[in-house]
């Protein structure tokens, strides 16, 4: 029977919205968690790459969490992202995130050259965040020098709460990948924003991908044409959506996403230092792609 499927369909990270003094702006952060509520999703993520989640602190990371709980009425899944460079670190932070109310984990595999593991120990260290937090576990395999490999991934399912992989590395082949070797024994996240509604028709269990913060009711819709078989009309969402992301993604991405939104009329703040603003160059071309485009 396979693992984890409450968590399923279309879950947003949450952009991380901070002033000029790298404080949380409640007020941004509220807005911009009400209107991915409101559009619909199946559940929701803080702390992830797309919210900065490595250079967030256990409070920061809590705070986001209870201001998602307080707005939460229809009661979605809360994926908590957890990027740490230690066993004990993600622990710390893997339980801040429990205590606030997270339903789920997504937890990043460690990331600093010298402090990458072998198999025997990515799974020492999945085993002891489950086993002294016990919550469900999605593993986020984003880092290129410590790449969860399909054959690993199989062996990490036997550990009682990993329920799934959000596939970031490697693109659509690399998710492709995971649901053929995993089969029906857990769930596999699409993470190429690209290309998610071909994804959706691979049989991927969802996403949890920077492109649905920007456009979370145009991915729901996407989900739902696909799952009901309407190809046409989700590929042509996709294609809506492709241009964007070509321009998104790249160096000091966070910082791009929010001067995306800042375009679609959401002002999601600043970034943590050393992020830069966006090149006005930059976001002119975004402007420009963006005034087609309507989350609707």
């Amino acid at each position: 029977m396979k693992k984890g499927t409450s968590f399923h369909g279309i879950i947003p990270p949450v952009v991380s919205t901070f002033t000029r003094d790298e404080e949380i702006d409640t007020a941004l952060y509220r807005r911009e968690v009400r209107y991915l509520l409101d559009a619909g999703v199946h559940g929701i993520s803080p702390g992830g790459s797309t919210g900065e989640g490595a250079a967030l602190t256990n409070a920061e990371l809590v705070q986001m969490i209870e201001i998602i709980k307080s707005e939460n009425r229809a009661g979605v899944p809360i994926v908590a992202g957890v990027a740490r460079c230690s066993t004990a670190a993600a622990i710390e932070t893997a339980m801040a995130a429990k205590k606030a109310g997270a339903d789920a984990l997504m937890v990043t595999p460690t990331f600093y050259n010298v402090l990458v593991p072998d198999a025997a120990g990515n799974k020492r260290f999945y085993g002891a965040i489950f086993e002294a937090v016990g919550l469900p576990i999605i593993i986020y395999n984003v880092v290129p020098q410590n790449e969860i490999s399909s054959e690993l991934f199989s062996e990490l399912l036997d550990i009682e709460h990993v329920i799934g992989v959000k596939q970031s590395v490697g693109g659509i082949m690399a998710m492709y990948d995971m649901r053929i070797a995993c089969g029906d024994r857990g769930m596999v996240y699409a993470a190429t924003d690209e290309m998610l509604h071909s994804c959706f028709a691979l049989g991927a269990d969802g996403a949890i991908s920077a492109i649905l913060a920007l456009f979370p009711r145009l991915s729901v819709r996407m989900w739902d044409l696909t799952r009901a078989g309407k190809y046409d009309e989700a590929l042509k969402i996709q294609n809506r959506l492709y241009p964007l992301w070509k321009i998104v993604r790249g160096p000091q991405f966070p910082a791009r996403m929010k001067a995306a939104a800042g375009l679609l009329g959401r002002d999601c703040g600043f970034s943590k230092s050393p992020m830069s603003d966006v090149p006005e160059e930059l976001v002119d071309r975004m402007s420009a792609i963006l005034k087609g485009v309507k989350d609707e």
